[in-house]
């Protein structure tokens, strides 16, 4: 199918991701025993975050918004994003080594997320760990607790190797997380005595967090148990419905744009919708169902889709022009293909927009535009009339056809 040959399902879910430093902080806002730390984005201010800590050993946190950043590799080569320093002038050392450069991680891509932040976390002494996370799932029809026994490490490996070490508890939305169950899950889980009433009140504040801020996910990897009798998130990824950013104004505000690809920031900004993929071959259509069809035949074809690019019924000149800016800004994109559907969105204003980009940008690349529906052939017209170096289709298998040839094989 289309959505498991190009990724596009998992990658169109919208959903803003935040820095564990920003989820601490709302933990502590619902009364959430949590692992205290201090955000810093200077060296000088390394020292004086740990003075403020009450351990004497420290955890020196890079903060990206990716997972396994404790066996990530920086580009200078230096290995591991979490660090433990063991005296505050280690903490420094680790710091220098942090800041300011690229961490690649499983989950980053070869291109790594630079580490603008770090945290400075107290260092807890651990004496078990769990996996701990609340989810919207689909076939409970709404929030599901998803918990494991093994703590710590890669959860994804832990589903693939002893499945039977997750359990699940699906929560009616329409009546919440009560203390009884939570406690049940618990136990269930492996706490014991006092630890279990622990849990539980932090697993129900954590529900509460993840209802009242609209968030789509919250996973504790790992929640852990302390001698001294605690129940502490260690660390923290939350994610947040897009759809309620109307009223999360406060969450939302600390989006960091840094930690996401510069093409679909700006695309967002002109109300298209824009995923960067891995090909050589560049697509400017409207419509998701369009878009993904356009993609599978340029790859019938033996080719390979540079990015999923869908310009929405209601687009204007200005955002086709930037859709073409963004398109010409990947290096990789060898040819553009125009798959225009009009109906609500003209094909005069679709070629409009394409002349203004060709003019503003200077397009070098072979271009090859099919338009169908409203004002097509006014806006074949415009094209044909342009004296632009411009190929048109009778349709789309002809348009792919012709992009694939003029672009090469991938």
């Amino acid at each position: 199918s289309t959505q498991s040959t190009w990724g596009i399902a998992a990658q169109q879910l919208r959903f803003l991701n935040v820095h564990e430093y920003v989820g601490k902080n709302l933990m502590k806002e619902f009364g959430v025993d949590h692992q205290r730390g201090i955000v810093v984005e200077k060296i000088e201010d390394v020292i004086p975050a740990t003075q403020q800590l009450p351990t004497d050993w420290y955890i020196v946190k890079s903060q990206i918004l990716a997972g396994g950043r404790g066996k990530g590799k920086f580009d200078t080569g230096f290995e591991g994003g979490v660090k433990l320093a063991r005296s505050p002038e280690a903490a420094k050392e680790y710091a220098e080594k942090m800041l300011g450069n690229t961490l690649v991680t499983h989950q980053t891509g070869p291109a790594g997320q630079k580490v603008s932040k770090l945290f400075i976390a107290e260092c807890l002494d651990i004496q078990k760990e769990y996996y701990f996370a609340i989810l919207l799932e689909r076939k409970a029809g709404g929030p599901c607790l998803l918990a494991s026994n093994q703590g710590g490490v890669d959860i994804e490996t832990v589903a693939k190797e002893n499945p039977e070490a997750l359990i699940t508890q699906p929560v009616d939305i329409n009546v919440g997380l009560s203390q009884s169950v939570a406690e049940e899950f618990a136990k269930k889980l492996g706490f014991q005595g006092d630890y279990v009433t622990k849990a539980a009140e932090v697993m129900v504040r954590l529900y509460d967090m993840v209802i009242k801020h609209d968030a789509t996910m919250v996973e504790i990897n790992p929640l852990v148990e302390t001698p001294d009798g605690r129940v502490v998130c260690i660390d923290a990824k939350l994610n947040f419905d897009d759809s309620a950013q109307f009223r999360q104004k406060s969450i939302f505000a600390h989006r960091d744009v840094t930690q996401e690809d510069a093409k679909e920031v700006k695309a967002e900004e002109f109300g298209l919708n824009y995923i960067a993929l891995d090909g050589n071959i560049a697509c400017l259509v409207n419509g998701a169902g369009l878009a993904m069809a356009t993609m599978d035949i340029i790859g019938m074809h033996g080719g390979s889709p540079a990015n999923f690019l869908d310009v929405g019924g209601g687009a204007t000149k200005e955002a086709v022009t930037a859709a073409f800016q963004i398109i010409l800004s990947d290096p990789n994109v060898e040819g553009i293909l125009v798959n225009i559907f009009g109906g609500i969105m003209r094909c005069d204003v679709i070629a409009q927009g394409i002349l203004g980009a060709v003019q503003n940008v200077g397009l070098k690349l072979p271009l090859v535009v099919r338009l169908a529906g409203t004002n097509q052939e006014i806006g074949a017209k415009i094209l044909a009339e342009s004296g632009l170096a411009i190929t048109t289709a009778v349709d789309l298998d002809d348009a792919a056809v012709k992009i694939v040839a003029a672009c090469g094989k991938k």
